[in-house]
């Protein structure tokens, strides 16, 4: 099969094409042919030695953990899924990731792709989209009526988080430049601040919950606009406790946990069109496209999901 890896870290012209062998079944697996995955910031991070601690892999290394295919076989202890199946999933994170046209996932981790769904819709949600809910539902019961700040809104967690927030009956604000503004009034946000002319941190304040996806500046000053016992939760970095002490609100770190039931609820979320993955740039499925998706992701200005098609 053809994938797209790794042999050492480093710049976006490390990703390589090769001709590699189809990867074997777990029995408590299915190989499944993947049509699309995307791009994540994990996947460049991953690149270029960020998380090399965390994270220790050997190379090669194919990157990429988000699945959107069919199944073309399962192992000897797979019940729920069956050859011919349309599915999506965000997988372990190992180091035989999606840039390939097969993938070989864990079945509890799998869901079933509504009828309606494309693959690249299927590709932009998994996580991105768990990473929202998993915030947004792990650490607090949000309340109907409870007013949430989530930073960088058109950003591939951001729009999901605006969609999951707004269904759960909250006042969604959040932050972005100010030519995504229609855009995010449309996924169902009810205030966009453009952050470049204006400063959240001095016209909030009584926020009950911040999905931070910024960090630095911005993660210190959403301390300031959270009510009294509030909760912050961030993606890329940890909080300090001291700082969220001295404000009186909580504050969390969040690494996504792959879960195949989370998944199929967010499957049901799009099937009643309560949330819409929106795909922003789609590649194709090659060594040089694979190069320009990385450098769209790395300039954190993707509108949306960054998709690539690997089988059209």
């Amino acid at each position: 099969m053809k994938a797209i890896m790794i042999d050492n870290y480093g710049s976006r012209q490390e990703l390589k094409e090769r001709e590699i062998d189809t990867p074997s079944l777990k029995e408590s697996q299915v190989l499944v042919e993947l049509h699309a995955t995307s791009i994540n910031p994990i996947d460049w991070k991953v690149r270029e030695g960020y998380l090399k601690e965390m994270l220790p892999f050997d190379f090669p290394i194919i990157l990429g953990w988000d699945a959107a295919g069919v199944v073309i076989e399962t192992g000897s202890r797979v019940t729920d899924f069956k050859v011919g199946d349309r599915v999506f999933s965000r997988p372990d994170t190992t180091r035989e990731g999606t840039y390939a046209e097969y993938a070989a996932v864990d079945a509890h981790l799998l869901a079933h792709m509504p009828e309606k769904m494309s693959f690249e819709e299927a590709a932009a949600i998994p996580l991105a989209g768990l990473t929202a809910w998993q915030c947004l539902t792990e650490f607090k019961s949000i309340k109907e009526g409870d007013h949430v700040l989530i930073h960088a809104g058109a950003g591939g967690v951001g729009n999901f988080a605006i969609q999951i927030a707004k269904n759960m009956g909250a006042y969604v604000t959040t932050t972005a430049s100010g030519k995504n503004a229609d855009f995010l009034y449309s996924l169902g946000a009810d205030k966009v601040i453009d952050y470049k002319n204006e400063d959240f941190s001095e016209t909030l304040s009584d926020v009950d919950f911040v999905l931070d996806a910024v960090g630095g500046e911005v993660q210190s000053k959403s301390y300031h606009v959270l009510k009294q016992d509030g909760l912050l939760v961030s993606i890329v970095e940890p909080p300090s406790e001291d700082e969220a002490g001295k404000h009186h609100v909580h504050a969390h770190f969040h690494w996504l946990e792959p879960d195949g039931d989370q998944l199929q609820k967010l499957a049901g979320l799009y099937e009643q069109d309560k949330v819409k993955p929106v795909v922003g740039t789609t590649f194709d499925f090659n060594e040089e496209s694979l190069q320009e998706a990385h450098a769209l992701s790395e300039s954190t200005h993707a509108r949306g999901k960054i998709v690539i098609q690997i089988k059209k």
